[in-house]
């Protein structure tokens, strides 16, 4: 539930049913395209990374296992990866921070400054309040109050105007182009469904969820976690496409641009009396918190323990690596504020840059450092460096519609190919590492079948 709900931020109660709203069931597409990602990420990767961070010196973050897994004694892995994770994840949080701007300015009729700013001020206290372990029960109780809101809310909305089928014919009276889920046959449509199918591949990178794999005590455990989270994701991602489209008849005043990613908050405010619009409500800020506080955390630990206890200060206390911890918070946390100021930003547009970023980034370094025992130090840079400009760059140009997360995927999945099997082989030891990893997956699977 943790890993969801730091996974599914305002973007699933705001962005997806915005997104439903002006496009229709097509939207589902990046509803299908998560619900793989998550399947996919849940099975092939949290025990194998969770056994592997064993292995590789009980690693407690992600480019402290990269570190630990290739032996970079120059520490150029933990560098390139803190520098990528504080890129990406200042446009998240930024993604976080117009979100809660865009819940105060509904809810208490603020302007969007002091609303962004209020929604920052929130997230910071409480991130400073809880560290990991904090943050996971919290976001246990949040991923249910997310889960509650998103179902409850189209739900009521269909029973306001005389059921689904009723919102299903007003729909095709009126706006029967919702209905087609491949609305463009053309290239174009196919590029953006092949576009929308990438969001899966992005969750391989995503250091908020993968944090979550490393930190459980058992791994015996990761199974039944698989079937909690997706049941969870697939129920809260049809909810949300749901709320879109009820939306259309709900919502008498037609949303344009992206006032579009109100549907939700003014469904909300129209279908409930006060007190539980305030609740449901608060699950828009319980998904805003859970996950921005996760990013944040995770920020602040690549900068403290992998840039400035590695490279700066090797002897600091772990009072002193908290003050440093805190203080990235801040700064990260002003620069998001100034990436969020504008109120037409796109909650989706924005963390859809971000998501490909990590996918890109981190997505096929991951995944073959679990699965390829040639991989090499040199190999995972080149993936790293590669996924993450092609991104940076991609996005600039937009180049044929593609979305940027599968050229960076690809381009980063062949850099480390090449790189590795152009340099020499992993020591013995890193290869003897990996198979005691692997033999120590295939011992649990033996054990949990008995």
């Amino acid at each position: 539930m943790s890993a969801e709900a730091s996974d599914m931020s305002g973007w699933m109660l705001m962005g997806v049913p915005g997104l439903a709203y002006s496009t229709g069931v097509s939207a589902s597409w990046i509803a299908i395209g998560i619900a793989i990602g998550t399947y996919l990420n849940w099975h092939f990767v949290s025990q194998r990374l969770r056994n592997y961070t064993e292995i590789a010196n009980n690693s407690l973050t992600m480019p402290d296992y990269l570190k630990n897994r290739f032996h970079d004694d120059q520490n150029l892995i933990r560098i390139i990866s803190a520098i990528f994770i504080l890129i990406f994840f200042l446009i998240y949080t930024s993604s976080g921070f117009v979100a809660g701007g865009k819940l105060f300015e509904a809810v208490f009729g603020i302007s969007y400054f002091s609303a962004l700013l209020l929604s920052a001020g929130v997230v910071v206290v409480y991130t400073f309040m809880g560290g990991f372990m904090a943050v996971c029960w919290t976001d246990f109780i949040q991923g249910c109050m997310m889960f509650l809101a998103i179902v409850l809310v189209p739900v009521v909305g269909m029973a306001a105007v005389g059921g689904p089928g009723e919102v299903a014919a007003r729909i095709a009276a009126s706006s029967p182009q919702l209905f087609d889920m491949i609305p463009d046959t053309s290239a174009t449509g196919v590029i953006a469904i092949i576009s929308a199918l990438a969001w899966g591949v992005g969750y391989f990178g995503q250091p908020h969820i993968l944090v979550r794999f490393m930190a459980i005590g058992n791994p015996d455990e990761l199974v039944k976690s698989k079937h909690i989270a997706m049941t969870w994701v697939i129920i809260s991602l049809a909810a949300a496409v749901l709320v879109g489209l009820v939306g259309k008849i709900v919502v008498t005043t037609p949303l344009t641009g992206a006032d579009t990613e109100k549907v939700f908050l003014i469904m909300s405010q129209q279908l409930f009396p006060p007190f539980a619009t305030g609740l449901i409500l608060s699950a828009v800020l319980a998904a805003i918190m859970s996950t921005a506080s996760s990013q944040l955390l995770v920020t602040a630990s690549a900068i403290s323990k992998d840039f400035y206890h590695t490279f700066v200060r090797k002897n600091a206390s772990d009072r002193e690596l908290i003050h440093v911890s805190r203080l990235t918070v801040l700064v990260v946390a002003a620069l998001a504020i100034v990436l969020a100021l504008n109120p037409d930003s796109y909650i989706l547009t924005m963390v859809s840059y971000a998501w490909a970023g990590f996918g890109a980034a981190f997505g096929p370094t991951i995944l073959l450092s679990l699965y390829w025992k040639r991989m090499t130090k040199n190999g995972a840079l080149a993936g790293i460096i590669v996924g993450g400009m092609t991104v940076l760059i991609w996005k600039q140009f937009a180049w044929f519609g593609l979305y940027e997360i599968v050229p960076g995927f690809l381009f980063s999945l062949l850099a480390i190919y090449i790189v590795s099997k152009l340099g020499k082989e992993p020591s013995p030891e890193i290869q003897n590492e990996f198979q005691h990893a692997i033999q120590l997956k295939s011992q649990i699977s033996v054990l949990k079948n008995k």
